[in-house]
């Protein structure tokens, strides 16, 4: 681990005392550490931290007390806003309503996504007039009510309709409709009953989510293990309920034209592997720690 990352995590480390951390802040990396990820931060170490710039990480740490919270979805600058809205919690519901009433969609964007809101405020953003708004509140809702939910799937913007039927399941009543639009068509195959029509759709989007239907006949997935588009076979070859002899056969096939498709390819099919995590370096001595400071500087 080098210098800089070694006094990162110092910063984060829970013992540490504050004189300690107060030397760290003259570190730009462990002075951004102390901001977002301290839970013992004190009035005098915040006030420091607001001077020397890193107002924004502070106030992402969900820790600072409730009262500089405030003050921060004040800020006039929409990413501190930001910040703020994507870390609150427990907060009263003035501050919520506030900023899910902040004039930059960005602040609304965020706070979509927030774990910790009420179903009345979720219900206001996913109404919301900006439609990277009503994204994230697609993507942070998924157990959306029904009422929610047929307003997004129904939605003017396709990207919304797209989005919906992702993440929601349609009503039966709102299949056909899905299945006819070209911006829902691919995600709402998961939902029907895989046809030969579908299976020969010219969007492969949609002759890929045939290949991955749980419900695909064998003749089906016969005739898409030839398919001319390479992540269709790959599909088939991800299933479970394929021939081995069959599956070696697509896989020959599979012909990645870089590592990022290559990545793509073994991703669908659980073949690919993720490097081990870091492991977590131990916490040190004031002694240790005061020799680090001393290396940096500090």
């Amino acid at each position: 681990m080098d210098l800089d990352a070694e006094l990162s995590a110092l910063a984060a480390q829970e013992d540490l005392p504050a004189d300690l951390v107060r030397r760290l802040l003259q570190h730009p990396g462990a002075r951004r550490s102390v901001a977002l990820l301290r839970r013992d931060l004190t009035d005098e170490l915040i006030a420091e931290i607001i001077d020397l710039g890193s107002v924004r990480t502070l106030a992402a740490n969900s820790s600072v007390p409730s009262r500089i919270r405030a003050r921060f979805a004040e800020h006039p600058e929409p990413s501190v806003r930001c910040a703020v809205a994507a870390s609150v919690r427990d907060e009263h519901l003035g501050l919520l309503a506030r900023l899910a009433a902040d004039p930059d969609p960005s602040v609304r964007s965020f706070l979509a996504m927030n774990e910790h809101l009420p179903a009345e405020l979720l219900e206001l953003l996913a109404a919301d007039s900006e439609v990277s708004v009503r994204s994230s509140a697609i993507q942070r809702w998924r157990d959306a009510p029904d009422n929610v939910r047929r307003m997004l799937l129904t939605d003017a913007d396709p990207g919304i309709r797209s989005d919906s039927v992702r993440a929601f399941a349609p009503p039966p009543d709102l299949l056909p409709g899905l299945l006819a639009d070209p911006a829902t068509r691919a995600a709402a195959v998961a939902y029907a009953v895989p046809t030969p029509e579908l299976a020969a759709d010219p969007d492969s989007d949609v002759r890929e989510a045939v290949a991955a239907h749980p419900d695909l006949p064998p003749g089906l997935r016969d005739l898409l293990a030839a398919d001319q588009d390479v992540f269709v076979r790959n599909a088939i070859a991800a299933r479970p309920d394929i021939p081995s002899a069959m599956r070696e056969q697509v896989v020959a096939t599979l012909e990645p034209d870089g590592p990022v498709a290559e990545w793509m390819l073994s991703f669908s099919r659980g073949t690919h592997t993720c490097p081990p995590a870091t492991p977590v370096p131990p916490n040190l001595t004031r002694q240790q720690a005061e020799s680090l400071l001393a290396q940096a500087g500090l």
